[in-house]
């Protein structure tokens, strides 16, 4: 089963990351200025994570596939990582339906 784990960064934002059940990062969130604006991002991915439709896959300048993935107003709510090809980020947006709906929260601040 994967977490969420919603970390400080160096400039005092939270952002979370979603880990897999093997504890791989499979999508990072932006930068929030405040804890409950990025509890209500966590609750974004999940219920947003359900529709494929919402998941937009892209190629980086260096030609890796990575993807984000989007809320309904359109805004990315969290981003992948690069991944080799576009079976393996393929592969990374299953594990996010899949692991995202049910995943537990772990607040590390």
């Amino acid at each position: 089963m994967g977490k969420f784990e919603i970390k400080t960064r160096k400039n005092g934002d939270f952002q979370f990351d979603l880990k897999a059940g093997n504890g791989q990062v499979i999508l990072t969130s932006e930068g929030y200025t405040s804890k409950g604006a990025c509890q209500n991002g966590i609750e974004s991915v999940k219920r947003n994570s359900k529709d494929d439709s919402k998941f937009e896959r892209k190629t980086s300048t260096n030609d890796k596939p990575y993807f984000n993935l989007k809320a309904s107003n359109g805004q990315v709510i969290g981003t992948s990582e690069m991944y080799e090809n576009e079976s393996s980020r393929e592969n990374g947006i299953e594990s996010v339906k899949k692991n995202a709906p049910e995943a537990e929260v772990s607040d590390l601040t």
